[in-house]
């Protein structure tokens, strides 16, 4: 499938999903231009920048419907330029995006592990709605406040685990840590686990090294690196992997 060129969309609506998350619906007459089924998959918003490169941010959509898709913001004090747009968009406001890039979906398997950060809920969401009924496991997610904790559909039997941090990034071994303290269940599991850069370095340690989880039934990715925007995690995120190679 070639990748649609970037196209305008138009802000619908916003809602504030929790403390921390601000949902932005987007729409408008290029909206036909995204392929359907594409919940879970990333699109890449385009802020024009007077005589630099444009500045592009990676989200995720969260729902899709024929005419629009929802967006999900994560607020940070320090917002970025993404963030700062999504507090301040009013309905009928254009944003250049994108995309879609490939959705990231677990593998089937015996049962499943989710780890991630508020970046990550979004994803995660889409991949719990999307699991048979009869699939089992565990979903660990990391919210700033206990606020920002949200229903979420998913099957009876994979237990969500809320973890509140104050201050994301701040502590890489926590996600780590709560998942080192989960029963192992019987047959193969799949991991799908996305944060921040350090946090993914803890447990991309733990998943290959001391579960030995097999490649093919581990999703990892560094969402977002503390301290740097994102063409700068993008350039660590490329030396890890050369060193990963190596």
């Amino acid at each position: 499938m070639n990748r649609p060129l970037p196209r305008e969309l138009t802000v619908i609506k916003k809602a504030q999903i929790t403390t921390n998350m601000l949902r932005v619906t987007l729409g408008g007459d290029n909206i036909h231009t995204i392929p359907a089924n594409q919940e879970s998959g990333y699109v890449k918003l385009i802020f024009p920048r007077e005589d630099q490169k444009p500045c592009v941010r990676t989200y995720t959509i969260r729902h899709q419907r024929a005419d629009e898709i929802d967006i999900d913001f994560v607020l940070h004090e320090d917002s970025g330029p993404a963030s700062s747009w999504a507090k301040q968009a009013q309905a009928n406001d254009l944003i250049l995006v994108g995309g879609p890039g490939p959705k990231k979906l677990i593998e089937a398997a015996d049962w499943h592990i989710f780890v991630g950060d508020m970046t990550a809920l979004p994803a995660i969401s889409v991949n719990l709605e999307m699991l048979p009924q009869d699939a089992k496991g565990y979903a660990i997610i990391e919210v700033i406040s206990q606020e920002d904790i949200q229903p979420l559909r998913h099957p009876k039997n994979i237990e969500l685990k809320w973890v509140i941090n104050p201050h994301p990034g701040e502590n890489a071994n926590l996600l780590v840590e709560q998942v080192q303290l989960l029963p192992w269940l019987q047959g193969q599991v799949s991991v799908w686990a996305a944060c921040e850069f350090s946090s993914m370095k803890m447990l991309r340690a733990f998943f290959k090294k001391d579960a030995k989880i097999e490649r093919e039934n581990l999703y990892l990715s560094s969402y977002w690196k503390l301290g740097s925007n994102e063409d700068q995690h993008k350039e660590v995120k490329r030396i890890d992997l050369e060193e990963m190679e190596q």
